[in-house]
């Protein structure tokens, strides 16, 4: 089943979008099952479920370096030492604060931490994020920080009842991650746009994302 629907995955968007499976919840036989079909990015909401399947997975004979792990939910500056050691990237960036409190835990284990900043593109008081027009201010500061490197931007639209609805929010980013990249100031430029989920990941693809956070339509 879960082979089946990441064939399916793959027939509705271009190759080279990267798929990141949403564990959540899942068994680590359901894991397994999503690595053995191909898919290595690996998402999850809470640190302490991934520490226990990462360990997991590592019993089981798994060669570790071979899955990214990516922190898709809301990090907590207390759970930030843990998470460093084992997330490839934290998209959930949402304060200088939190992004402070990453380089300090980075720094300590000699590690540059790859980071999204999430922004909140919809007026939902249950969404997190910057609001857009915070994002460069603080995507200025952050560049000062010698252990983290902002890869791009991250967002969640709201749940509509037309996959379509949601195309202005995922636009709103791309064209933030776009004026971003023009400033001269800023030494590297953003590359990712992580947007898009089970229900309108195919929408998000072509407003420009090319990182995909799927849960429920692989499991």
């Amino acid at each position: 089943m879960i082979r089946e629907n990441i064939s399916r995955i793959r027939e509705r968007i271009p190759a080279g979008i990267t798929i990141v499976a949403v564990s959540k919840s899942r068994t680590i036989e359901q894991i397994a099952e999503v690595i053995q079909a191909g898919i290595t990015d690996i998402g999850e909401n809470r640190l302490q479920e991934a520490l226990i399947k990462y360990n997991q997975l590592r019993a089981m004979g798994y060669e570790l370096r071979a899955i990214k792990w990516h922190m898709v939910g809301h990090l907590q500056r207390n759970k930030v030492r843990d998470a460093v050691k084992i997330f490839d990237l934290v998209h959930s960036v949402d304060s200088i604060h939190l992004a402070q409190e990453i380089d300090k835990q980075a720094a300590r284990i000699n590690k540059i931490q790859d980071v999204l900043i999430e922004v909140k593109t919809s007026p939902e008081a249950t969404k997190l994020g910057l609001k857009p027009d915070e994002v460069i201010g603080v995507i200025k500061e952050i560049t000062q920080l010698k252990n983290l490197n902002i890869k791009g931007l991250m967002t969640i639209a709201p749940v509509v009842g037309n996959p379509q609805e949601t195309r202005p929010y995922f636009r709103m980013l791309r064209e933030l991650k776009e004026k971003i990249n023009r400033l001269p100031e800023l030494n590297s430029k953003l590359s990712v746009l992580s947007m898009g989920m089970s229900d309108d990941f195919e929408v998000a693809v072509e407003e420009g994302s090319n990182m995909v956070r799927i849960g429920r339509a692989i499991f």
